[in-house]
């Protein structure tokens, strides 16, 4: 199943307020939304997938623990980006100060801002342009690192701050570079 795009835009253009409440009455279904306030309501992920989602998360959290420098935080965490997208990276770091500049209200629904750096771990029924997309909102969002993997092709696309998207074949491990001070990842069980 791939992702279904609805756009209701000529009926109702939803509040921020009413897309939480949307996700919040339908906690079984994922919900994104774009720029153009279309619902993106997004295929569940598979076990092959689900399984590598945890293992990168896990190492986030480790570093994470042993630096203090920010917040990690998962799949099912939904930030308000600066264009009024809502998107639910499979990854998403935050520093500590940013994070902590947010009210306890802002912290507690989709945080309106643009983490750091985000990870997307393609799954099988994700479309390579629709996420390429999602990573340069990301980017164009003012998010500073981000990392595309796709496991069927071994390619991982590296999005940076201002720089032209590189692309690696099969790299054995990722540095998060200034903006993940000493995190590396592992990607060999990624190709497995």
């Amino acid at each position: 199943m791939t992702a279904i795009t609805l756009n209701f835009n000529n009926i109702i253009k939803l509040t921020d307020d009413q897309f939480y409440q949307l996700c919040r009455d339908n906690p079984d279904i994922k919900f994104e939304r774009n720029a153009s306030g279309e619902l993106i309501v997004m295929a569940p992920t598979g076990g092959e997938t689900g399984k590598r989602n945890a293992l990168v998360t896990a190492d986030f959290v480790i570093w994470n623990r042993q630096t203090k420098l920010g917040e990690v935080f998962d799949s099912s965490t939904c930030f308000k980006l600066p264009n009024g997208a809502d998107r639910s990276p499979d990854v998403a770091w935050i520093k500590q100060d940013r994070w902590n500049a947010l009210t306890l209200e802002q912290r507690e629904k989709f945080p309106p801002i643009a983490p750091d750096f985000v990870l997307e771990l393609m799954s099988p029924s994700d479309s390579l342009k629709e996420t390429q997309q999602k990573m340069q909102e990301y980017m164009d969002s003012g998010v500073k690192l981000g990392w595309l993997i796709d496991r069927k092709t071994g390619c991982v696309e590296i999005y940076r701050q201002g720089k032209l998207v590189e692309v690696l074949e099969f790299p054995g491990s990722l540095s998060g570079e200034d903006i993940l001070p000493g995190f590396v990842l592992n990607l060999q069980s990624m190709w497995e």
